[in-house]
């Protein structure tokens, strides 16, 4: 294999693809990228098993052919070449020699036969959705897919598509997020994709990206975004029963300034951390929330004036999980709807029902 390209758009295919290489393996070929020259274009690959990233970018290809070469020497090297262009020559005993100005690199590389294919996913369904709309929509719910694998479903988020309309959800057994949007496809799916490669997906969809397609397989999905795709492994099993976790009634209902009460929220976690975990204290009464927390370290009060209709409420929470869904919310005004102390924090916009954010409450040390 021998080509030449432009340094600056293969340092940014090698920087991308190899998100999905694997840092450990006991598979060699694992751990780096595969290139392959035919038709004047260059095609990058990194994969570990469970996620795929591929790439093309053009090259005058003076010789077909392939080869594996280590992801972080191959990433190191082209991110400091000096010329605008480069040279990649691999030979029969894979010796890659790459040429920019006057760097000449010699470093070993792997034979492609050693690396696994990537899955092809067969399906007729090509779902269109907007980036920007797509971005927005797994940032807003990956905060609460599970970091744990007690449950492996909860790993990932679950997407549901029907009637128009696409739904992610995430729960975590703490706190769920639920996000609407419509969409341009009639036909009914359901599957769910791990965390990791949602959070790939997010950083490849540029500001701005049109339409990106979905494929979606039986095993396997396919998210296509400008001239990368992103395979991903669908995660099996049973996602839990969402709807019954959201409670169908409520008898408090407080509208308040997102960004006045993450900025109190703030204040009252400088005496929490990791080790201390005591609840925030939220007294809701005559319009005013108040809010306190006392620890080893210390003691914090708040409070400040809210649109309030229905009961007075007396509840606590983990700062961080509230922090996390107000910082997910991306509205200037939120709802909370609230059904006594023990009974989950249901925060909605304002206006319409693009999302939903489920928080449990904490027993208060003097709860009766």
């Amino acid at each position: 294999m021998k080509i030449v390209c432009n340094c600056q758009m293969l340092t940014e295919a090698v920087s991308n693809v190899q998100r999905a290489v694997s840092s450990k393996s006991n598979i060699p070929a694992l751990e780096g990228i595969l290139f392959k020259a035919n038709a004047n274009t260059l095609t990058l690959c990194g994969y570990d098993l469970e996620l795929g990233i591929t790439t093309a970018i053009p090259a005058e290809v003076i010789s077909e052919g392939s080869v594996v070469l280590s992801a972080k020497l191959i990433s190191d090297i082209v991110r400091r070449l000096p010329a605008e262009k480069v040279t990649i020559d691999s030979n029969e005993k894979l010796m890659t020699t790459i040429i920019s100005g006057t760097v000449d690199f010699k470093i070993i590389g792997i034979s492609p036969d050693e690396y696994p294919d990537i899955p092809v996913v067969k399906s007729d369904s090509n779902i269109p959705i907007k980036g920007e709309i797509l971005a927005s929509m797994i940032n807003q719910t990956l905060y609460a897919v599970a970091e744990s694998d007690i449950k492996p479903v909860q790993k990932g988020s679950l997407f549901e598509i029907e009637n128009g309309a696409i739904k992610i959800i995430s729960v975590d057994g703490y706190r769920l997020a639920i996000r609407n949007e419509k969409l341009s496809y009639d036909d009914k799916k359901s599957f769910i994709i791990p965390g990791k490669s949602l959070t790939e997906v997010v950083k490849l969809i540029k500001d701005g990206e049109k339409d990106i397609s979905i494929v979606v397989g039986d095993k396997h999905i396919i998210f296509k975004i400008d001239n990368y795709s992103v395979i991903s492994r669908l995660i099996e099993g049973e996602f839990m029963n969402y709807a019954a976790a959201i409670p169908d009634a409520h008898k408090t209902e407080i509208k308040v300034n997102t960004r006045k009460f993450i900025s109190s929220l703030d204040r009252m976690s400088l005496l929490l951390s990791e080790r201390i975990k005591t609840p925030v204290r939220c007294n809701i009464e005559n319009g005013v929330i108040k809010l306190s927390c006392s620890t080893v370290l210390g003691q914090a009060y708040d409070e400040f004036e809210i649109e309030m209709t229905g009961d007075s409420v007396e509840i606590g929470f983990n700062v961080r999980y509230m922090l996390d869904a107000l910082r997910n919310t991306d509205t200037d005004e939120v709802k909370i709807h609230l059904n006594g102390p023990l009974s989950p924090m249901v925060i909605l916009p304002s206006e319409g029902d693009s999302f939903l954010f489920l928080v449990l409450p904490v027993r208060l040390k003097n709860e009766n």
